[in-house]
């Protein structure tokens, strides 16, 4: 196994023709996300690779974006701010949801807001029954990211989504399997050697079929234009009272108060 380091933000390793991208940190700072937009990217293209795991550490998976900086950003404008979603998040989720070989998310831990939909993204779930589940946005007055939107609907229905999303509520793995998003839940000690194990028996499958069933699975999914209105959307709110009152409480670790200003 030979491990390469992308800055010391993302980690990648090779075990024959299985490829794990693993986050060593829970929140997405710019550097994490370029990194992992480049890992990706090069497991992607590689045709050594035949499956792809991605993973976080410890108690987190990803909880999404590193508020902290995006409050640096903010005071630049909002376009500035959310220009993150067509550089980073969209080329990653479009990444995970189309390169031509299956990629697995062991979500080992908490999974929330842009890492609930980079988990969606992927074609199998496998979950530590510790895990917890989250939307988040509307939490700091945005909408989705990351496909989000219709991931979230095409998982667990259109009615339980827009549950999910307007009241934000956190969701356990349980709760997470018994709606059609955690696939299979395994105590959290043995989250990576499942998530390995799988991803070495799709290596060594018929990995052209697999591609082209996730061709036939895209083709009734317009990814790209639910990432563009996503992504409008989300700078619409960027410049909102509420988004930026929202993520300065979130900081102070305060309730939010929204005036729909």
């Amino acid at each position: 196994m030979a491990d390469e380091s992308r800055n010391d933000e993302v980690l990648l390793a090779r075990q024959d023709a299985v490829a794990t991208v693993t986050l060593p940190r829970p929140a997405l700072t710019t550097a994490v996300k370029v990194a992992l937009r480049e890992a990706l990217s090069e497991v992607a293209r590689d045709e050594g690779v035949r499956a792809v795991v991605l993973t976080g550490t410890g108690k987190a998976f990803c909880v999404g974006q590193d508020l902290a900086e995006h409050v640096e950003a903010l005071r630049a404008g909002p376009a500035a701010a959310f220009a993150t979603i067509d550089e980073h998040y969209n080329p990653i989720v479009t990444t995970l949801a189309t390169m031509p070989k299956p990629v697995i998310a062991a979500i080992n831990g908490t999974c929330v807001g842009a890492g609930l939909g980079f988990a969606l993204a992927c074609d199998v779930r496998v979950t530590a029954e510790t895990a917890r589940f989250g939307t988040a946005f509307t939490g700091i007055g945005l909408t989705c990211d990351s496909g989000l939107s219709a991931t979230l609907a095409r998982a667990v229905g259109t009615a339980r989504a827009a549950e999910l999303i307007l009241l934000g509520s956190p969701f356990t793995a349980a709760q997470a399997a018994e709606w059609g998003i955690a696939g299979r839940v395994v105590p959290a000690a043995e989250v990576a050697a499942t998530a390995a194990g799988l991803a070495a028996a799709l290596a060594a499958g018929p990995t052209l079929a697999y591609a082209e069933a996730k061709r036939a699975l895209a083709a009734a999914f317009p990814l790209e234009d639910v990432l563009r209105r996503e992504g409008e959307a989300q700078t619409r709110l960027g410049g909102s009272e509420d988004h930026r009152n929202a993520v300065d409480a979130f900081l102070a670790k305060e309730k939010p108060v929204f005036t729909g200003r």
